[in-house]
């Protein structure tokens, strides 16, 4: 069906981490969460309160996307965002 809202097939691994978004401080690993949290539902039709969510996160770190995305690009030029979580050096943007 066409216009039909879709189910994200990691809707249920990101929404936990959208609710942790909501109520934490931009430090570089969230903002790198956040960027790639956008990059990943952007455009997609459907989970429009993940959408919703995820644009009231900026406006609470008074960030647009474009600063996010700046940011979050330096952040990533130095490195070791994600292997100081323990987690090895990958990006997951899809």
């Amino acid at each position: 069906m066409f216009g039909k809202e879709q189910e994200h097939p990691l809707y249920n691994r990101d929404r936990p981490l959208v609710d942790n978004l909501l109520t934490s401080v931009a430090t570089d690993y969230n903002l790198a969460e956040l960027a790639r949290l956008r990059i990943r539902y952007q455009g997609f039709p459907g989970v429009l309160d993940i959408q919703r969510d995820l644009d009231k996160i900026l406006l609470q770190w008074s960030l647009t996307e474009a600063e996010l995305f700046t940011k979050t690009r330096l952040i990533h030029d130095t490195g070791g965002t994600y292997k100081s979580r323990g987690k090895k050096e990958e990006q997951d943007w899809n």
